[in-house]
């Protein structure tokens, strides 16, 4: 999954510094990311107009928000399906949407679940002329079969899902903010 959408995606809940993002990411995937990756994706993201900083809090922790241009950035990569990031990706990017109010997550399982039926069609289509590439068509067509039995059983695990906020534990760790220099 894409730790620069997913951030983005967090922010779009409210404003954060990058040891709290790193701690959300965590907390609503599951999975760990090291904390200089979130500060290079926030200075890449800041880069790229899509957050900027609205100061610092009470511990001098630079807060962070996204722009208008984030915010739609976020949202369409919610919305949209991601054949080529492999079910993995895919996974933590529905795990994370399920913990956000306000993410349509029967949405993304249905972009997903068309984007797969697409992508099965278009494997039945492919002629093969040779053996090995029945084997392959046979292989991503077995892939894309699963991948939709895995989607009608996260749909089952979805129902009641809660979404939540940002978490009120504060880590203790968080970059400065940047003197004037």
């Amino acid at each position: 999954m894409s730790v620069r959408q997913s951030l983005l995606a967090i922010l779009d809940r409210g404003a954060c510094y990058g040891s709290q993002l790193r701690a959300e990411y965590e907390r609503r995937t599951g999975v760990r990311v090291n904390v200089g990756q979130v500060y290079t994706t926030l200075e890449r993201l800041e880069r790229d107009g899509l957050i900027e900083s609205i100061g610092v809090d009470d511990e001098a922790h630079v807060l962070w928000q996204p722009t208008a241009a984030g915010r739609d950035d976020a949202r369409s990569w919610l919305a949209g399906a991601s054949l080529a990031e492999g079910r993995d990706e895919v996974a933590l990017k529905i795990a994370l949407a399920v913990t956000l109010p306000g993410a349509d997550v029967d949405g993304i399982l249905s972009a997903q679940r068309a984007a797969v039926r697409a992508a099965l069609a278009r494997v039945d289509e492919e002629g093969a002329d040779a053996v090995p590439a029945a084997i392959v068509r046979a292989a991503r067509r077995a892939r894309l079969e699963a991948d939709l039995r895995w989607l009608d059983e996260v749909e089952q695990l979805t129902v009641g899902a809660e979404p939540f906020g940002l978490s009120e534990e504060r880590p203790r760790r968080g970059r400065p903010a940047r003197s004037a220099v």
